[in-house]
């Protein structure tokens, strides 16, 4: 009997649709960060924890060779030592200012305010005390990345005033002047901006920066926001759009 007859007689079965290969998303990219310390057993140890947790990592023994893998890799975060020869962390953060806005991470072994808050200004975002723990670190740099990457929900232009904060290009535009920030930066801004005339206390906007992991100083905050005057305020000693409030913290206001 031949198949068509088979068929018609219904003792043949039709041939069977086989469904498509399942398709999965590929992953995501992994986020590159760039290991700057002077001592070769740290960069390996990091290197080595920071692969584990799926990240791309670049390793650089000081701050001549780290600003030129910077420049031709731009790296996601960076993870700064910040005593070393040649060119140490601090200048390593005036010369990469500059020229790229990546997150920065400080690793330090001082203990003074004063070192970390000059770390802060010159434009990090976070700082570890050593010795420290890998889990503490890796959480600070996946907090860190959020922070660098998330818009809050209204939007990602915010309009109050005379400023405008474009949170895409991470830019805020104060009359003809546009001027870049720093994730840090654009997170005090942008949570000022949200509730214009709302009085944010400095542990209010450190626990919505960094979330639980992090345990830093107040300073932080008035560090960023010294930062933010400098780059917005036509008369920084004279604010106009990020008023101190005595006792409270800081507001955003819309200008005269």
């Amino acid at each position: 009997m031949s198949i068509r007859a088979g068929m018609a007689a219904g003792r043949v079965r039709p041939a069977i649709d086989i469904p498509p290969a399942e398709t999965h998303p590929a992953p995501p990219m992994a986020k590159t960060i760039l290991v700057v310390d002077d001592s070769t057993n740290i960069r390996r140890m990091l290197a080595g924890y920071l692969e584990g947790e799926g990240f791309r990592v670049l390793a650089a023994a000081d701050g001549r060779e780290a600003l030129e893998i910077a420049r031709r890799d731009a790296p996601d975060l960076i993870i700064l030592d910040l005593m070393m020869p040649d060119i140490d962390g601090y200048a390593f953060l005036r010369a990469y200012r500059r020229q790229g806005d990546a997150p920065v991470i400080l690793l330090t072994a001082k203990l003074e305010e004063a070192d970390k808050v000059l770390g802060l200004e010159l434009g990090a975002d976070d700082y570890v005390t050593k010795p420290f723990g890998m889990r503490e670190l890796v959480a600070r740099v996946r907090a860190v990345l959020r922070r660098a990457e998330k818009l809050p929900a209204a939007g990602n232009v915010l309009h109050v005033g005379d400023v405008v904060l474009d949170r895409d290009s991470r830019t805020a535009i104060v009359g003809d002047r546009r001027v870049h920030l720093t994730p840090s930066e654009l997170g005090v801004l942008s949570m000022l901006m949200t509730a214009p005339g709302r009085v944010f206390s400095r542990l209010d906007l450190l626990a919505r920066m960094r979330g639980n992991v992090y345990q830093g100083l107040e300073r932080t905050i008035d560090v960023h926001v010294r930062n933010l005057r400098l780059k917005l305020e036509p008369n920084p000693r004279e604010p106009r759009y990020i008023e101190t409030v005595y006792g409270g913290g800081y507001r955003f206001v819309a200008g005269p």
